[in-house]
């Protein structure tokens, strides 16, 4: 986009204050993530749960010199501000004009799955047929679309966008933005069925989307789709794909052992070699190709496309790295849309030192100079102490790059100057182009360098969170567990995420976790569960906040705040007995309680209790007792305190199963990991944590020959075993040896055999077809699943995650 101050006012009848011959070419929308102020707005986005306008002096700080907003902030008269009606409106209308006035061809991509890997598909197979945009990550909401849609520059020729819903009457607003000339629907499935009374509502409401589209191409192997499809639209050019023979674009049922597909589209055949050939695989791809075809590219360039397709791998992963630094590994693909996301996560750790190693972006259809202006300026903006440039064509523009930088011809030369391996105490960004094969720096900077790993994935836990969230009043606040090192995943990596996503409250079990927490930068309020005695001078030097739960804890911390000179009120959190009988006070405490707290110089930030059976719905008269009990002895402290502090009593289950009862805060804990004992609630959280190793070795077992120690497998006909590196060290319980538990291999699962070792254990590998060495063995995820490998342990899944060794290298990525 490229408009003055005063065009933006006259498209969208807003109300200029200050300079209106500004020109803007980029709209910001989250304070968090600004990567350059130049000819940048920032548009304060205004929803029922939350008011982007508490951000603005954020974004002020960041240098942004033009506000879009609902209200001006008297105080900042220096700024240029466009006053709107409504912020997501206002971004509505100009995406709208901005996409009526560009001239090219579009391609609008909705359906349950598969949306964001077709986008990214199509965007490989055709930015050097056509100058094209695209979607920038999954920004496909009402908030999402207009955003992508104001990428668009004169130069583009195509336009690839995204198209999401959650719920009804959503599509019509963004058909309205947004009227693709080719329509393609994926998939439709569960995500977000939830939310409407029907199948078919979903189908109606997605395929709104095509009411001004010349062509619709959709799957048709959901005899639903294609009727509603052929009912509607039945004047358009309609195609259909699919893995039934129906369809006008299938799959011949004779695929080669050279692992060649024949694909049939109308009266044509094009065959190509696939590796996977899983549904969603060979769907996608019968997709792709019907929509080259419609694009008028020739069937020999097709096969070509498809063999130089890469997998679409859309993750950054954190890791610890050598010498206190974190290693942010982003080796997968390089434009601007990921460096942007790269440089998002982070912005989301607290180090203050950070070094930058980027090569060429390869695959990108414009001018070189331009294009490495931008990514200098959004470096630049960094303030990196380093950066390490990778690549004939970047190197010629280091003199843009303002931090100390190094030009390399290639990845080796870098490995063997030894300057990342100098680097200590910083955050590591290695964002690279797949050729360059930067994942080596990885594996010199990691710390631990183990086949076996634990995958935690942020978005999915910041999804899960989102979910409970959308349960609440917007108003009500939200305390994250993160004892037992925030459920055996990573206090800090957690701790620093959710902190960045203003999370309002963290809560630890002992002071030691708080103080660590603190030690690496943490400022969020921080509550200790369980202060013990010898705790409280560190509590109080590092302002963290205690559970009192009882006459004797609040006489010895009060003691303890006394001696450290401590001035003002300080903040504790009353824990309050309801029926669970473990900590807390008594209703015939109370006035003795409210008496002896008046007369001690500290706040009570919090009444709270724990809901011992939300989780069990033959417990439900029980756990409407607790609530009961903690109305009643929480009103009446409230009202011999004289103030109101928060209270809580709802952990991730009361979320969803007593949301009537969320007073001021709730406790997040095994939600956010995306476990609800509920199972329409588990469809809608995301799975977070991915347990995964290798396999090292594969063996025949002949009949009659016996498997690790005491031989308590043996083959009664001739086998094939395969040892894989983890054990009982690493947080695997021997009890589910001797086939009890199950791990998966290429999505099917696998007996666990003999006994397990310290270090190692062995499946029975005979029903995996093509299964080898070194192929990746699922201890739980998908297949197995969190709930059912803690069914095999005989326990619940917040042992199963506390259990798993400190040795297992933790792996953070953003999908």
């Amino acid at each position: 986009m490229n408009y003055t101050v005063k065009q933006i006012a006259d498209i969208t009848n807003a109300q200029i204050i200050g300079d209106q011959d500004l020109v803007i070419r980029n709209i910001a929308f989250d304070s968090r993530i600004i990567y350059s102020t130049k000819n940048t707005a920032f548009v304060a986005i205004n929803t029922h749960k939350n008011s982007g306008e508490k951000f603005i002096e954020a974004a002020i700080d960041r240098g942004i010199g033009v506000i879009i907003s609902e209200h001006q902030l008297p105080q900042f008269d220096t700024i240029t501000w466009v006053i709107v009606e409504n912020s997501v409106e206002f971004l509505q209308k100009l995406a709208k004009y901005h996409f009526e006035n560009s001239h090219l061809k579009s391609i609008g991509i909705t359906g349950s799955n598969g949306k964001t890997i077709l986008k990214e598909w199509l965007y490989q197979c055709l930015w050097n047929e056509f100058p094209t945009v695209k979607s920038p990550k999954s920004f496909n909401s009402q908030i999402g679309l207009p955003l992508s849609l104001l990428q668009i520059n004169n130069s583009h020729q195509l336009g690839i966008f995204e198209v999401g819903i959650s719920k009804p009457h959503e599509m019509e607003k963004l058909e309205n933005i947004f009227h693709p000339q080719i329509g393609l629907l994926t998939h439709i499935g569960t995500a977000h069925a939830a939310n409407f009374e029907s199948e078919e509502e979903l189908i109606n409401e997605k395929i709104i989307l095509f009411k001004g589209s010349e062509t619709i191409i959709y799957n048709g192997d959901n005899t639903l789709v294609d009727k509603k499809i052929k009912e509607l639209y039945s004047s358009k050019k309609l195609i259909s794909y699919g893995l039934k023979k129906g369809n006008q674009v299938f799959i011949k049922e004779n695929i080669s052992k050279d692992e060649k597909i024949t694909v049939v589209y109308f009266d044509e055949e094009i065959s190509f070699p696939v590796h996977q050939r899983d549904e969603a695989t060979l769907t996608n791809a019968l997709a792709l190709i019907t929509v080259l075809k419609e694009l008028n590219i020739d069937n020999q360039k097709i096969v070509e496309k498809i063999n130089a397709l890469k997998a679409v791998e859309m993750r950054l992963e954190a890791i610890e790295g050598i010498k206190n630094n974190i290693v942010i590994n982003d080796s997968f693909n390089l434009d601007l849309d990921s460096l942007k996301t790269a440089l998002q996560f982070l912005n989301e750790y607290k180090k203050t030192k950070k070094s930058l190693v980027l090569t060429d972006i390869v695959g990108v259809n414009s001018n070189s100079k331009e294009l490495y202006e931008e990514v200098s300026e959004l470096v630049n903006d960094q303030n990196f102490d380093s950066v390490f440039l990778i690549g004939d064509e970047i190197s010629k523009f280091s003199e843009l790059f303002k931090s100390k930088t190094s030009t390399f011809v290639n990845t080796q030369e870098l490995i063997d100057s030894k300057h990342l391996t100098e680097i200590e105490n910083q955050i590591i960004l290695l964002k690279g182009a797949r050729k360059f094969e930067i994942e080596k720096l990885k594996d010199i900077l990691e710390l631990r360098k183990h086949d076996t790993v634990l995958e935690i994935n942020l978005n999915a836990i910041l999804h899960n969170i989102n979910y409970h969230k959308s349960l609440l009043k917007p108003g009500t606040k939200m305390m994250a567990m993160v004892k037992a090192n925030a459920y055996g995943l990573g206090s800090y990596e957690i701790s620093e995420f959710l902190q960045h996503h203003h999370i309002d409250y963290l809560g630890v079990a002992y002071a030691d976790e708080g103080v660590e927490l603190r030690k690496k930068g943490i400022t969020t309020p921080i509550v200790v569960m369980n202060p013990e005695q010898h705790s409280y001078e560190t509590i109080i030097e590092y302002n963290l906040e205690p559970e009192i739960y009882s006459f004797r804890v609040l006489e010895l911390f009060y003691d303890a705040v006394q001696k450290s000179g401590y001035d003002k009120k300080y903040p504790i959190h009353i824990k309050l007995e309801t029926g669970m009988h473990r900590l807390g006070f008594k209703d015939f405490e109370l006035d003795q309680l409210s008496e002896t707290l008046s007369h001690k110089n500290v706040k009570v930030q919090s009444l709270f209790s724990h809901l011992s059976s939300s989780d069990m719905p033959e417990e439900k008269q029980f756990t409407f007792r607790q609530l009961e009990v903690f109305e009643k002895n929480s009103s009446y402290l409230i009202e011999k305190l004289g103030y109101a502090p928060l209270r809580h009593i709802l952990n991730s289950s009361g979320i969803t199963s007593y949301t009537e009862h969320q007073y001021e805060m709730v406790r997040i804990g095994i939600g956010m990991i995306g476990e609800s004992p509920c199972s329409e609630i588990q469809k809608q959280l995301q799975s977070v944590v991915s347990f995964k190793t290798v396999i090292s070795q594969i063996s025949t077992v002949d009949t009659g020959e016996s498997v690790g120690y005491s031989r308590k497998y043996k083959a009664d006909h001739a086998v094939k075993i395969a040892t894989i590196p983890v054990g009982y060290a690493d947080g695997i319980p021997r009890l589910i040896g001797n086939q009890v538990g199950n791990v998966g291999v290429n999505k099917i699962l696998a007996p666990i055999v003999g006994n397990i070792c310290m270090d190692m254990m062995m499946i029975n590998v005979d029903q995996i077809p093509n299964v080898k060495e070194g192929d990746t063995v699922t201890v739980f995820n998908a297949k197995p699943s969190l709930k059912e490998f803690a069914g095999y342990c005989k326990t619940i899944t917040y042992e199963v995650l506390t259990s798993i060794s400190p040795r297992v290298k933790r792996i953070y990525i953003k999908d």
